[in-house]
Parts: structure tokens; sequence; C-alpha cells
């Protein structure tokens, strides 16, 4: 699933190509998405002129005017890219936005799980983002709060970061890497974790998603950006997919556990 370094790598990637152009017709191939596609987007969209295009959370929005925004959010395979107009159509491209440079934003979808749908006014108040937590390389993000949340959360640290109403965005390939640089065990209370080391943790993610989206995010199946090229952050992967291998750090083989539904890498040494 795309997490948010892989967003934010298409948000770069298209943003370039979007801003101040104008939406010529928008053609949905397949409204079943995660959520049926509204069949008046087309109409309420042609000839809206796109100011910017900004992200929150793993949602990408195109900000048009009179306060009308277009929200797309990837699901488990979804990609976009920027096409000619005249690039034949592939098997699970579901929707084009078409501009008035005569270039396209297609979005390709296998799974279905992502979704296209606008508001109008504040996109911060709709429903399905204004209970969302600080941006992890915002200036909401405050230690404090993170760590003064926690305390008496009997849930492992694992899943308290992965709550996207504590801090968006840290899914389970960037939870396994920051708590391995902050050596804390997955499975740990997050009550239970210490000042200092929520210090270690609450840097290490920071650190750990700058340096995905740096290198374009993570491919592991499905994800490509907006130039159709993979992430490359895979290459550099600490414990993540690793279960079996030798630690880079101290040769312990890592292991790997279940944990809230999802699998969790460690190295019982480093993470001790």
């Amino acid at each position: 699933m795309p997490e948010l370094p892989e967003v934010e790598t298409t948000r770069r990637g298209i943003e370039p190509y979007l801003t101040d152009q104008t939406i010529l017709t928008i053609n949905i191939r397949e409204s079943r998405l995660r959520w049926p596609v509204d069949n008046s987007i087309a109409q309420i969209f042609q000839q809206q002129k796109i100011h910017s295009v900004t992200r929150r959370g793993k949602y990408l929005l195109l900000n048009c005017a009179n306060e009308y925004h277009l929200l797309i959010h990837l699901g488990m395979s979804g990609s976009l890219r920027i096409v000619e107009k005249d690039e034949a159509i592939a098997k699970h491209e579901h929707f084009d936005i078409c501009l008035n440079s005569g270039l396209i934003l297609r979005y390709r979808d296998p799974r279905r799980f992502g979704a296209l749908f606008y508001c109008q006014g504040n996109p911060q108040e709709h429903k399905l983002i204004k209970d969302l937590g600080p941006e992890p390389l915002g200036e909401d993000f405050d230690f404090e709060g993170f760590y003064k949340h926690s305390r008496q959360k009997r849930l492992p640290i694992k899943q308290y970061i992965m709550d996207h109403h504590v801090v968006v965005g840290v899914g389970n390939i960037y939870a396994n890497e920051a708590l391995f640089l902050a050596r804390i065990r997955p499975g740990k209370a997050a009550g239970r974790v210490s000042r200092n080391d929520f210090q270690k943790l609450y840097q290490a993610i920071i650190k750990v998603l700058k340096a995905a989206i740096e290198q374009g995010g993570t491919t592991l199946k499905d994800f490509r950006g907006s130039d159709g090229k993979p992430g490359y952050f895979q290459l550099t992967l600490s414990v993540y997919g690793k279960a079996g291998e030798q630690c880079s750090v101290c040769s312990t083989v890592i292991k790997d556990k279940r944990i809230g539904q999802r699998n969790s890498y460690y190295c019982p040494k480093c993470q001790g």
C-alpha cells in the first residue's frame, strides 16, 4: 500500500503538470472504487482551474477555484501518471483528468480500493480528514504531545505510531524501520517506552520518512511514481521483509511476529 512517502512522491511528481492548468473534462471509466464516484464530478470540475496540489495524510488534494477540491486516495494499489492525450488506455486505468495543456492525469488501480471524490469549502473539515493527527514532517508534529499521549497506553508501540489519530502516514514499512533506528522492540507497550527512547523514536520517524521521500518511496509490489519509475528506498531497508536474514548492525538473525494483524520485523539484539 502506498504510504506517506509514496503519496508525497506522487504529489511532487504531478504538481508541476497540474498547477495553473484548467480541467477540460474528467473521464470516468470505472466508478466502482472504494466509494462510488459521483457521476456529477465531471460537470462540476469542467473548466475549473487547478491552483495547487497538496497532501493531507495519504489524500491528494487538487485545489480549484470557488473552494472546490478534488480528493484522491491511492488505496492499496493505486498510482497516478502524467500521460499524453493519445496514449492508449491500459487495463485497470479507471479515470482521466484531461488538462488544457493536452496532458492527462491518469489513475490506475488494479484492486480498486482507491477513491475519487470532491468537496467545497475547507477540505480540512471533510469527514475523512478532519480527525487525522499531525503531519510527521510538519510543525504540528510536537514531541511533547506525541509522548504525553502515550502514557498509560498498553497497546504495542508499533500500533501507537501507526494510529493516524496520533500521527498520519507512518505505515507498516516505516514504522518497522523507525523502531529499528530508535532501537525499540515493536511489541513493547507504548506507555512503557521511556521519554528518552520516545525522543529517539520521534527523530527516527522524521529521519526515515524524509529519506524515503528523497529516494522516491518504496516499491515492493505495485507502487510507481508519476513518471512510472519505482521507488528505491527498499534498497536501504534495515528490517522490513528481512526475517531470517542477518541484522546489518550486529549480524543477529532478524525475527518477525504479528502485531495488530500486521507483520512486524525486528532485531532481538539491537531492539532488546
